[in-house]
């Protein structure tokens, strides 16, 4: 039972891992193109980014299906299950909470609080190149644990001057 939930815990740490890498090198590299729909404000419901995670699903259900006989023996049932736990956790963090699709809500946990200052920090700029974190949960959570702050221009109207806003 431990390898089995070893293997779970693999499947979850090891798709991460694979995100970071491909999102990193192929999203802002070779498929920048398709990912980009990701970074611009203007899309519906789905976007064609979205491509991404149907295949990330499919190889989750393929490691499902092959390990479906014997799931408490099989290799391939609790890998399968390690990256639709990723996926489930990925589609609520990520899509309804962070970007606000589909069932949007609020959340006072400051680990979801957390990853989605970190994600927003990826998001500040819709350049190829990006910005770290590149992953969902691998960055460091210390730099991103308190929400940003937002200095006020000068030049607008209603904003402290330079010599008000003191040390911020």
């Amino acid at each position: 039972m431990l390898v089995f939930i070893a293997l779970i815990v693999g499947g979850f740490a090891g798709t991460e891992v694979a995100a970071y890498l491909v999102h990193r090198f192929l999203f802002h590299g070779l498929l920048w193109r398709i990912h980009r729909t990701h970074h611009t404000h203007q899309h519906g419901p789905f976007e064609l980014n979205d491509l991404f995670s149907l295949a990330a699903t499919a190889g989750s259900l393929w490691l499902l299906w092959i390990g479906r006989h014997d799931p408490l023996n099989s290799i391939a049932w609790p890998l399968g299950v390690g990256v639709a736990v990723y996926g489930i956790l990925y589609f609520i963090l990520h899509d309804l909470y962070t970007h606000r699709r589909f069932l949007p809500f609020k959340t006072n946990s400051r680990v979801a609080q957390t990853i989605r200052r970190a994600h927003q920090r990826h998001h500040q700029s819709a350049e190829k190149p990006g910005h770290e974190p590149y992953g969902l949960f691998l960055f460091p959570y210390t730099r991103f644990s308190k929400p940003f702050t937002r200095r006020r221009s000068p030049s607008r109207p209603g904003s402290p001057s330079t010599a008000d806003r003191g040390s911020e």
